[in-house]
């Protein structure tokens, strides 16, 4: 079995070049899945962000000064008393930073989150900040929780 060997470089954050990349590696896109990327500034810091949303799943990537990744949380609403559980996958012993975040988009939107967050743990007003551009771009893509309907007899 021969396996072609695929390089590309991501240089643009627009979210059209990072899908051509995507296809140009014979990664098959799924139907529901979308990317969307998009920028902010805060106090005169740069903050990136990277959605990538699955029929039922949204991976995000919070970047803050660089591209680099940072840790990795995973959360889902428990089945028992709709409590959001959260892990983390990679780093994150001391920092918490994306932890909370990621909690709460969960409780925003109602769907698993897998989250990776490169901001700096003593910016609480920058994380704020990047939660709320980020709860706001969810809520414009359409990941809303549905909100539990009154049964009147």
């Amino acid at each position: 079995m021969d396996f072609v060997r695929h390089t590309s470089t991501v240089e643009s954050s627009s979210a059209d070049d990072i899908v051509q990349d995507v296809q140009k590696l014979g990664i098959i896109k799924e139907v529901g899945t979308k990317i969307t990327c998009f920028s902010d500034i805060f106090n005169d810091i740069p903050i990136h962000f990277q959605i990538i949303s699955f029929p039922k799943q949204i991976y995000v990537w919070i970047g803050c000064h660089t591209a680099r990744f940072g840790s990795l949380y995973a959360a889902a609403s428990t089945r028992r008393n709709n409590i959001v559980s959260v892990t983390s996958l990679l780093g994150g012993s001391s920092d918490n930073t994306g932890s909370g975040i990621a909690r709460r988009v969960v409780l925003k939107t109602g769907v698993p989150v897998t989250l990776s967050c490169n901001i700096p743990k003593d910016s609480p007003m920058l994380e704020a900040h990047a939660e709320k551009k980020l709860i706001q771009k969810l809520i414009s893509l359409g990941y809303t929780k549905p909100k539990p309907q009154v049964v009147t007899c």
